[in-house]
């Protein structure tokens, strides 16, 4: 049983996390989870590593909702996403094992990194509405899928993220496909990928399924907006509200790190 703050927290903080996380989730193919790890280390006051665990369970109700939203659109590629999942459950199992004993502090300052970095992506790379439906079928591009799909698994694993702020801008630039496209291909990804990470989080007991479930559900509620947000918003206008939102973050988390720079952080053993 999970004590401490995130067992405390409130109801209503835990579906504010979620609501914000799915809604984002949504509209960016994937950003709700780099956005929930910060809202359940701030808002709700988990520690980073239970907060990227806890967000990782909570990204995967949302990501079912939010595909299903998009591939009742058409805008999922089924060969894409067939090899960025074979590369992403294995990235993920990996990603999960090394968040579990890496120390908290260190943890939390690549987790600002990270936000800062794609929040910079965001707006030197915007990406156009059109491009094609679907990936070139050929072994090269499964291959360089299964590469992609791992560094997905990596990074997910590790910060608790669902992928997307990576699998998003590879599969346009990388394949030449639009943005609902690969906003819809990242969402299914993402389901398979999270369950890999969470079930090597559970083991690690890292993980506070209480809080996760609730900010979940309200996620998968919220993502219905989100995507129908997407599918009128501008991607310019997309790209520079999620990087300013990225960039407050990773303030906030800045500014956290500081002051609770003594806070104990020994990795957590399986």
């Amino acid at each position: 049983m999970i004590h401490g703050a995130p067992a405390r927290a409130s109801f209503l903080r835990l579906v504010l996390t979620g609501a914000v996380g799915g809604l984002l989730s949504g509209s960016f193919g994937g950003g709700g989870g780099i956005l929930m790890v910060p809202l359940l280390v701030t808002f709700v006051g988990m520690d980073q590593r239970r907060a990227s665990a806890t967000s990782l369970v909570a990204i995967i109700p949302a990501a079912i909702v939010g595909s299903l939203t998009y591939v009742a659109h058409g805008s999922v590629d089924a060969f894409a996403a067939i090899f960025l999942i074979i590369g992403g459950v294995i990235g993920s199992a990996f990603g999960s094992q090394v968040m579990r004993r890496t120390p908290i502090g260190v943890l939390r300052w690549l987790f600002i990194a990270l936000l800062l970095v794609v929040a910079v992506r965001m707006l030197l790379i915007v990406p156009t509405r059109g491009g094609a439906d679907t990936v070139e079928n050929s072994w090269v591009a499964a291959l360089l899928l299964i590469g992609v799909g791992l560094f997905i698994g990596v990074a997910s694993g590790l910060f608790g993220i669902g992928g997307g702020v990576i699998a998003v801008p590879a599969l346009i630039a990388l394949f030449g496909v639009g943005d609902l496209v690969a906003k819809g291909t990242s969402l299914l990804v993402m389901i398979p990928t999270a369950v890999s990470g969470t079930v090597g989080n559970l083991r690690g007991h890292v993980v506070d399924m209480r809080a996760g479930l609730i900010v979940g559900a309200a996620a998968a509620i919220a993502s219905f907006a989100g995507v129908a947000l997407a599918l009128v918003m501008p991607p310019q206008a997309s790209s520079v509200l999620f990087a300013a939102l990225l960039v407050a973050s990773a303030i906030q988390l800045a500014v956290r790190a500081r002051r609770d720079r003594g806070e104990p952080g020994d990795p957590a053993q399986d």
